[in-house]
């Protein structure tokens, strides 16, 4: 059964050395929660993160960078999108003040599915021939037990100690709404612990219409649960509010320098509250 926490409290879970799966900013990007922890003292800054992007990340994923808070990353891409370049991941790779673990979308899926399912590695086409296999001693190439002269990739399990997202609606039972977000699912399967920032929370069961159970991520794979109307803002939530680009816009602006990157942070949480 999911605890319910306030929205200090359950950013205060995540602490020094945590792998942390976070999704896309389609998906539902707690960008409350990631704001609420960054907000603490530097001293108390959890660090050494190893974040995993499902499969790209953007505006919070540059957040953690920027402070500070992260050794790795492993992803596709980070990008702010119609507003640009990710500015503090940028300048994180030229600096080398992460460990950059290059990935493609299908590659990091697959990893999480063969965690979700309890199996060591998920075999995946696509990548013989890549540079990334060069970048990647953790993909291996093996032959087809079932084919001849057919050799295949597989990746590693991926099984994060946190994923943390944003959802419409959870009920009081500690079930969560994720629509057709499948690698939600996917993520809450093979983390250890899953997060979740909700705008709402029901008296009644979201399991008990059978027409949008399948969309329902049960309580079993649930940890935590903290109510945080507009919690994805500024980015967008499927289904509940736009992405608001003159706010991304205007950090990545900001964020082109760490200075400026202090200024905003220093304001966001305030920011956030006006929006709500």
């Amino acid at each position: 059964m999911a605890t319910f926490l306030t929205l200090d409290e359950l950013a205060a879970t995540i602490g020094d050395g945590m792998s942390l799966a976070i999704p896309n900013d389609q998906a539902g990007v707690a960008m409350a929660a990631t704001l609420a922890l960054t907000a603490r003292a530097s001293k108390n800054l959890p660090k050494n993160l190893h974040v995993i992007c499902v499969p790209i990340s953007g505006m919070q994923a540059d957040i953690l960078i920027g402070r500070g808070m992260v050794s790795a990353i492993e992803t596709s891409a980070v990008t702010l999108g119609e507003a640009g370049g990710a500015p503090r991941f940028a300048d994180g790779i030229r600096q080398r003040t992460f460990r950059m673990m290059d990935a493609t979308c299908p590659a990091l899926l697959a990893g999480f599915v063969a965690g979700q399912k309890g199996v060591p590695f998920m075999a995946i086409r696509g990548l013989i021939g890549s540079d990334l296999m060069a970048a990647r001693p953790d993909w291996r190439i093996i032959d087809n037990p079932y084919a001849d002269d057919d050799p295949v990739v597989v990746v590693p399990a991926i099984r994060p100690d946190v994923a943390l997202f944003h959802a419409p609606e959870a009920d009081r039972f500690g079930n969560v709404r994720i629509g057709r977000h499948a690698e939600l699912a996917a993520m809450a399967h093979a983390a250890r612990r899953t997060l979740v920032t909700v705008e709402r929370i029901s008296d009644t069961s979201l399991l008990a219409n059978e027409n949008e159970a399948a969309g329902v991520l049960p309580a079993l794979y649930v940890s935590a649960i903290a109510e945080v109307p507009r919690g994805a803002w500024p980015l967008g939530l499927w289904g509940e509010y736009a992405l608001d680009g003159d706010e991304v816009a205007r950090y990545a602006q900001l964020a082109q320098t760490p200075e400026g990157f202090a200024a905003y942070l220093e304001g966001a949480m305030r920011r956030r509250e006006i929006a709500a």
